[in-house]
């Protein structure tokens, strides 16, 4: 983003190009969790067929949560080698199922979790903790590095004895809204509780401000 105010640029001779930054700290809002099934055998339909076993099983299991926003983000079928002593050994196929499932509901992230993986399931991707209005959370941080720039100019400003205040005669961008932020799992083998903690999401945007005085 890029703000010009020729006019004002004509008027005044001193310029100063000052950085500012703004941060704001917003709470995520949408849980988007990737789990499934993972199996392998020598014969392509019998470990598809335990696949679909199993991934019915926790998709089931899951439902039975009050989880519907559910759909299937990944599908694979593929033979496996392994080479030893420069020969390729077949260890046949492996098919992996992997699903998202989408929740506002913070609280329930670590019973899917649990619930899934008593239920067949053996793939825990990630999780990623999503801020729905997160457009709007970086507007206000993008706001704040103005002001944080304005300050700035204004205390130099000062500190050279002018009394006029200085005004912004070209705005820059250089930050973007953020990305959704994620927490890797590994498939677990016991059944101790999951405990997930979602935290903050700290947004931060900066500026380059031209202010003439």
């Amino acid at each position: 983003m890029n703000y010009s105010n020729n006019h004002t640029s004509n008027l005044r001779n001193n310029t100063m190009i000052i950085n500012g930054q703004g941060q704001v700290t917003a709470i995520p809002d949408i849980a988007v969790l990737r789990i499934g099934v993972q199996t392998m055998d020598e014969n392509l339909t019998t470990a598809q067929q335990e696949n679909a076993r199993l991934s019915q099983s926790f998709l089931d299991a899951i439902q039975q949560l009050g989880i519907t926003d559910i759909k299937t983000f990944q599908y694979t079928a593929n033979r496996q080698f392994d080479f030893e002593n420069g020969t390729r050994i077949d260890r046949g196929y492996l098919v992996r199922n992997i699903f998202e499932i989408r929740t506002s509901d913070m609280d329930t992230v670590g019973s899917i979790i649990d619930t899934a993986v008593s239920a067949g399931a053996n793939v825990v991707d990630f999780v990623n903790f999503e801020v729905s209005n997160i457009n709007l959370y970086y507007q206000q941080a993008l706001n704040l590095a103005v002001q944080n720039a304005y300050q700035k100019a204004s205390s130099i400003a000062s500190s050279l004895g002018t009394a006029v205040n200085p005004i912004p005669a070209k705005i820059t961008e250089n930050s973007a809204a953020p990305i959704p932020f994620s927490v890797m799992f590994s498939t677990r083998e016991s059944m101790v509780p999951t405990p997930v903690e979602p935290g903050t999401k700290e947004i931060i945007a900066s500026v380059t401000v031209e202010f003439v005085f």
